[in-house]
Order: structure tokens, then sequence, then C-alpha cells
């Protein structure tokens, strides 16, 4: 097995939720390429689920990459491509907006890079504390940022969901990346704001800790379903363990 894949234990579940008729998330996991992502269709436009699969097909085609700057200019290479052919689709169906917001993790020895567009997040779990990387395109976030509006009087404003970024409605995408280096044992969850709109970040944290990341996203996602699941909800977990690729080749050797 490619060392790549022995290096990360990932897990990936997603589901329509308890409200919604169709699951316009899209998730994408290629340990072998350092590359995982999670897309949602916007909701009230059409063809959401187009929109996020659109995106997820055009990272699907990453190669493994020669360098760092090779996987990141991969990355914003298809995205500028997803985000073409979705322009092009709204024109040939009338001028309408298809759009989504991504959020992706790209890693490449031991360099990492977050991307987003929307409000699709990553946090990364270090040390037993969780930081979200990623900040919400959102104009509630924009206003609380400016100091318009308290975090709290956010969970409960009328149009905090309404998103400022996505792929698909402007000519050119945008996208924030933030970077670092790896330490072993850190853990990168990307979701869709399906389930941030029922769990909170301790939550996340406790349900990640212990267990497998499949563990983990199975209970992320039984979790969001008891508490009402009002949108379609998908989680992608990446830890990163280079110590379990070591004890691989170890035993390879002494197998050998």
């Amino acid at each position: 097995m490619d060392d790549a894949v022995l290096m990360f234990d990932t897990g990936a579940a997603t589901h329509v939720g308890n409200v919604r008729e169709r699951n316009e998330d899209n998730f994408l996991v290629r340990p072998e390429a350092g590359v995982w992502s999670v897309a949602d269709g916007m909701g009230g436009h059409h063809a959401g689920d187009l929109a996020s699969k659109t995106v997820v097909d055009a990272l699907q085609v990453i190669e493994k990459a020669k360098s760092a700057q090779h996987l990141l200019e991969q990355c914003e290479s298809s995205v500028i491509e997803a985000n073409t052919r979705l322009r092009q689709i709204g024109l040939e169906r009338g001028g309408i907006t298809i759009g989504t917001t991504v959020a992706v993790l790209l890693v490449y020895g031991k360099d990492y890079a977050c991307l987003w567009s929307g409000d699709s997040r990553i946090y990364r779990i270090r040390d037993s504390k969780i930081e979200q990387m990623s900040r919400d395109h959102t104009e509630a976030e924009e206003l609380v940022a400016e100091g318009l509006l308290s975090r709290e009087d956010m969970r409960n404003w009328p149009w905090r969901n309404v998103i400022t970024r996505a792929i698909g409605v402007n000519d050119q995408p945008e996208l924030d990346m933030i970077n670092g280096e790896l330490k072993d044992g850190d853990t990168f969850v990307i979701c869709s704001d399906g389930l941030t709109a029922h769990v909170g970040d301790e939550e996340i944290l406790d349900q990640v800790e212990n267990g497998t990341s499949q563990q983990a996203c199975d209970r992320l996602i039984a979790l969001t379903l008891q508490r009402g699941a009002v949108d379609n909800v998908t989680v992608v977990v990446v830890r990163y363990q280079p110590s379990r690729t070591t004890a691989a080749t170890a035993l390879s050797s002494v197998s050998g």
C-alpha cells in the first residue's frame, strides 16, 4: 500500500438529513494524492447537487504532485475549471445561478493547506484542542468582523446563512487559504454547515478524539440526525499519523 495512504486515517460520511429530499453535498477522499474535500450545493439555487459534484469531479483528476506548490496549482486550476463549467451550465439554462461552497485540505509531505469558499468548514484538532481554520464567507461573519454583530447575536440573526462567496457565482472564483506544517496526530475535520448548525466545536472535538476517523464521522452524523438535521450533512475526518507508516515499513522489512 502507498505510504501516503498509510500515513492517514480517513473517514467520511454524508446524509440527506431529516428534512431535505435530495442530498446536495459531495465529498472527496484521495489520500494517495493528498486531497480531501467537501462541497455543499447552494440551497435555494438550481441544481445544487450538480454544482457540488462538478467541483468534486474537477478535484478528482488532481495527480500525485511533485511539490506542495504543484499540488496547490493543480487545486486552483481545478476550481477555476469547475467555476467556468458551472457558469456555462447556468447560461445554457437561461442565465440561472448554479453555485456551491467548497472546503479543501491539501497535504504534501509535512506541508498542509486549507482552501475554502463559502461556509463549509475546516477544523484542526491538535493537542486535544480544536481550532476553526477556515472563516465563513457569510454576511453574518462579516458583520462580526466589523464589530456590528456579536457572536451570541449571530446565532439568532435571520440571515446568518447568507453566503458571500461560492464557486459558480462569479466569473472568477475566490478562495481563501491558510497553510502550515503538520504535527504527528493532527486531525482535520472538513464539513458542510449541516453539521455545524447542530453540533458545537467542543462537541466535534469530543466525538473525534476517540476511536477511528470513520467512527467519528458516523457519530457526528448520528448526533446531527438526533438534533433535527434540517439540512444535508457531510463530514470528512483526516488524522495524520506518520508513526503508523514507520511501523508498517518496519514490519514489512521483518516479514521480508
